[in-house]
């Protein structure tokens, strides 16, 4: 039998359902690699049970021909979703043990679809991070590693590194991540798998712990495209618990999956070309434009002005929201509670604030407080709405010329553990080619396109028309069957 851990979100759909093994197989084979690999620090929750029970059920189903569209697929989620029973903690000291009562909306959906939990995977401490370092838990690590001899841990990316880190290395087949500012885009393209943030409102806001509320969208990360346009399917939907979940039908984005893109135009930005970006995402970048050619595409060329102001607009606007979301843990109803000897009420939310919260969420409160505050609120985030508004218009303009833009998905292969951790405007630059599009709100995808000379993998992003989900995954469908990326991380752990 073919190594089940091998096999990706629809070749064990279509097996299972074709009797070519059990749910029960599956589940206890990613089991197995899950509890093999815990020198990733992938997970913070191991649910070994839940995923058997689920394929348990799965496989019931398939005996009474009731098969649901995720029967016998177990995956991961982003401890970021609450989970009803399971510890949901968002990497934070400050919600360590807290066990919701209640399920997100995109985590129900997935199990109602059939799909089963692996666990809790982890993640940059409420989301904030390019690195995985920032977790209480503990650093992430890549399963990839340089090819030149050094052995230095690298960085899956972020915040969503949790997720990457397990897809590259087997342990789950697809799972769910979160995107502010690129966290499910960036981390794909440092592991060399796919990633789709949809549309601002396409996936229900509701259940996942905010970080910016304006910003955060869930999405699925998988090995290939097809994979995520399956999660994808799943996970979206109207939701009247989110006032800003967009009621649409869902589209049957895998029915429609063609690499055909004959009478689409690809728009290539020239901001996107910045000073001292290595000349192998620059060559790559070249290498998708041919790739895209190849599938029938035009090549235009296309000015996206305000790109320059998105990362000062973002580091504005994204900590602002934070600092209001992250009001609510204050010790009183749930999670950590640190109360000094004698302490009065304002003691306690100060010492359990300080005690909670890691330094880099701390960094953004602070900022995101002070753009808030009586004096500054017009000079910075009044200011960083408006060049927000710039940059949408910049996107509409650029659609009268074009259907889908290609970038690079990150200006850099992934780096060590370590190497940019003191400095944070280092670290924040990791996102200089996502964030314009989560401004935006609009759809995007990262597609791995190849390695570079250290034998890490390189991204490929797709940028597309709001609610135009299936020309990005055709477009990242017709990259990856040209790119043939098969590429895998040495076992080692």
């Amino acid at each position: 039998m073919t190594n089940l851990t091998d096999l990706g979100i629809a070749a064990i759909r279509d097996g299972f359902k074709a009797g070519d093994f059990t749910a029960r197989d599956v589940a206890s084979a990613f089991n197995d690699a899950v509890a093999g690999a815990k020198s990733l620090n992938a997970f913070i929750v191991e649910t070994p049970e839940i995923a058997l029970a689920a394929a348990d059920q799965a496989d019931k189903d398939r005996a009474s021909g009731s098969l649901k569209p995720l029967s016998g697929v177990p995956i991961g989620m982003k401890d970021l979703f609450a989970t009803k029973d399971v510890q949901t903690t968002a990497a934070s000291h400050i919600l360590e043990g807290f066990v919701p009562q209640y399920e997100s909306t995109v985590s129900g959906k997935l199990w109602n679809a059939g799909a089963g939990m692996l666990g809790k995977l982890n993640l940059d401490q409420f989301a904030m991070g390019s690195s995985n370092e920032t977790s209480f838990f503990g650093n992430v690590i890549s399963p990839w590693r340089r090819n030149n001899g050094d052995t230095a841990a690298l960085a899956p990316g972020g915040s969503s590194g949790g997720t990457s880190s397990a897809i590259a290395a087997r342990l789950v087949p697809g799972a769910t991540g979160t995107d502010t500012g690129g966290s499910i885009r960036q981390p794909a393209a440092f592991t060399g798998i796919s990633g789709i943030k949809p549309t601002y409102g396409r996936c229900s806001r509701w259940g996942i712990v905010a970080f910016a509320s304006s910003l955060d969208q869930a999405g699925p990360m998988a090995r290939d495209v097809r994979d995520c346009a399956i999660l994808l399917e799943n996970m979206a939907g109207f939701d009247p618990k989110d006032s800003t979940s967009l009621d649409l039908p869902v589209p049957n984005w895998e029915a429609a999956l063609s690499a055909d893109l004959k009478g689409k135009r690809v728009g290539i930005p020239k901001e996107y070309r910045v000073d001292g970006m290595p000349a192998e995402i620059d060559a790559l970048w070249e290498q998708g434009i041919a790739w895209l050619k190849d599938a029938g595409a035009e090549i235009v060329n296309v000015s996206l002005p305000h790109t320059q102001y998105a990362l000062p607009a973002y580091y504005i606007i994204a900590p602002a929201e934070a600092s209001s979301n992250l009001a609510r843990y204050d010790g009183v109803r749930y999670g950590l509670r640190d109360l000094p000897d004698g302490a009065n009420l304002q003691d306690m939310y100060a010492a359990t604030r300080a005690a909670g919260f890691g330094d880099e969420v701390k960094r953004r409160i602070l900022i995101g407080t002070y753009v808030l505050s009586a004096g500054f609120y017009d000079a910075y985030y009044t200011q960083a709405q408006k060049v927000r508004t710039l940059i949408a218009r910049d996107f509409d303009q650029a659609w009268e010329k074009c259907d889908l833009l290609l970038t690079p998905t990150a200006p850099s292969a992934a780096f060590g553990l370590g190497e940019k951790s003191d400095d944070p405007l280092a670290m924040y630059l990791n996102d200089v080619f996502t964030v314009p599009t989560s401004l935006a709100g609009l759809p995007a995808m990262s597609v791995p396109g190849g390695l570079d000379a250290l034998g890490l993998p390189l991204g490929l992003q797709i940028i597309g028309k709001a609610l135009d989900e299936q020309t990005v995954l055709n477009a990242g469908l017709a990259i990856e069957e040209r790119a043939g990326f098969t590429a895998r991380a040495d076992k080692w752990w």
